[in-house]
């Protein structure tokens, strides 16, 4: 068969953010589906969404209800979410209630029922919730032969008439190999929700779909005032075009700071910026950001342990502006710290704020405050979703610096509690020192992927302008294990002046 003579199968919009990409591109028209999951997980609130997103008066959704929820009842819940449409009720979407045909007659009755509602509106959509409790009932006197043969007589008669359909039902995982309408289907959606601890996280997976990809694997789904918003594995990239490598070096706003980078960030790194508490670590981030606003680069910062005002407010105390920036929306700064977090709802939101700004930088502070906010499940996958997170957005050529918090040891010098660092391109790791009876500051460049770096270890401090990097400490040894030694012999261990002095910009 030649690619002419193939049929081609058009899509309808799901109405459910996210989703259409999930099952690659939208709903087969004509398609038999079936939505199943336990009681909860968002069945229902998905086959509304769906018909409103596609109804109209000429080609109509009807809605079966069978000894389920009442209509009455379901549309007082129903209308509560911002996709429904009440002008559409009775002319492009309509209820029809089979209980009592169900309860009274058999099958045939059944299809005779739904045959004569098809063929009196020509409907665009059809759905029925809930077919497993015409399942249940014709099991009390029909034979598996028998059943099979409704579900087959049914599927046809809604494909004939050119209707895309969805049986809702309450099913359990165990029940796809036996039942037969999960072999008549052409597509098999199923919700679930489950309880992590204190949290409820729900997740949908494309179990079958005839003539089209979807993506594959469990994704998570948040239900809102808006319905059902799905967050795809793919993390919502599928369809960006990758930015070609760039040469470009990103000033990180501290001069000496980017003498030690080898002339800044390469464009499109993930940087890691590791240290103790109090060390430092967002004054850094902060000026990295507001340098490139001062450059021109739109960015985002995402925070999960402060509110943006007061972010933008700290930022102040340093002399930096990011209030300005904010009101002309060049700046976002997003604070993401909703109940059972997954990474895939971050990255969503990280993109959306890229694509309408056209952002160039991109801090997350911290790495530590973002797994907290994480449902427990999610956790565990934390840095696989962390890796495809990264991934995802340097490869569009936004830059990401990210902060850890490791614990200080006076003995030991680790990159990071999460073993993270194989994710990132370059490492600065900040830390204490004791030196001359003082707790002081040192930084060091550990890891840069894009060429050479400087191995220096450099003293700073935070200061009302920011982080001051100053000279290379030569005179001591065995700095990175905090407790270093003078190298002066005649044990002179006079007080020297090492306040970094700021190095002003050519």
């Amino acid at each position: 068969m030649s690619t002419a003579d193939k049929v081609k199968i058009n899509k309808l919009p799901t109405g459910v953010p996210g989703f259409d990409e999930i099952l690659g591109g939208g709903l087969p028209e004509f398609s038999f589906n079936i939505i199943a999951g336990a009681p909860g997980s968002g069945k229902t609130t998905l086959a509304h969404q769906i018909i409103f997103a596609n109804a109209t008066p000429e080609r109509p959704a009807l809605y079966f209800t069978i000894l389920g929820e009442p209509a009455i009842k379901m549309l007082r819940y129903q209308q509560q979410y911002t996709f429904f449409d009440q002008a559409k009720l009775n002319t492009a979407v309509r209820f029809i209630n089979l209980s009592q045909v169900v309860l009274e007659k058999d099958l045939d009755a059944v299809l005779e029922e739904i045959t004569k509602e098809v063929e009196k509106a020509s409907p665009g959509v059809v759905v029925v919730d809930s077919f497993r409790t015409v399942v249940r009932k014709a099991q009390g006197g029909t034979t598996e032969v028998e059943l099979q043969s409704f579900i087959q007589r049914l599927a046809l008669l809604l494909t004939s008439w050119q209707a895309t359909t969805f049986l809702v039902g309450e099913y359990v995982e165990g029940e796809i190999r036996d039942n037969p309408v999960f072999t008549v289907s052409d597509g098999l959606f199923w919700l679930y929700q489950t309880a992590e601890r204190s949290s409820i996280v729900r997740k949908l997976q494309i179990v079958k779909q005839r003539g089209q990809e979807s993506v594959p694997g469990l994704h998570t789904f948040r239900i809102t005032d808006g319905g059902l918003q799905a967050f795809s594995r793919t993390l919502g990239l599928a369809g960006l075009a990758r930015k070609k490598p760039s040469t470009r070096r990103l000033s990180i706003g501290i001069p000496e700071l980017d003498k030690m980078l080898g002339g800044g960030i390469p464009e499109g790194d993930s940087i890691l910026v590791a240290g103790a508490s109090g060390t430092g670590k967002s004054v850094l981030a902060t000026q990295f950001i507001a340098e490139g606003l001062r450059q021109g680069d739109p960015g985002i910062v995402v925070v999960f342990e402060e509110r943006p005002q007061e972010y933008a407010e700290r930022a102040t105390s340093f002399g930096l502006d990011l209030k300005t920036p904010r009101k002309e929306k060049k700046l976002e700064i997003l604070y993401l710290r909703p109940l059972d977090l997954s990474v895939d709802e971050t990255l969503q939101e990280i993109l959306e704020a890229v694509q309408k700004i056209g952002a160039k930088r991109l801090v997350i502070d911290s790495l530590a405050g973002f797994e907290m906010a994480l449902a427990p499940g999610f956790r565990m996958d934390f840095r696989e979703s962390l890796y495809r997170m990264i991934t995802a957005l340097t490869g569009i050529g936004v830059t990401i610096l990210s902060t850890v918090e490791v614990d200080e040891s006076f003995t030991e010098f680790p990159f990071s509690t999460y073993s993270i660092s194989f994710l990132t391109d370059d490492i600065i790791r900040l830390r204490y020192v004791s030196i001359d009876g003082q707790l002081r500051k040192i930084m060091v460049v550990i890891k840069m992927r894009g060429g050479n770096h400087s191995k220096d270890i450099r003293e700073y401090e935070v200061t009302s302008k920011g982080v001051v990097v100053g000279d290379r400490l030569s005179e001591y040894q065995g700095l990175i294990t905090g407790v270093p030694e003078h190298l002066n012999r005649s044990g002179n261990n006079e007080a020297r002046s090492h306040t970094p002095k700021a190095k002003t910009k050519r």
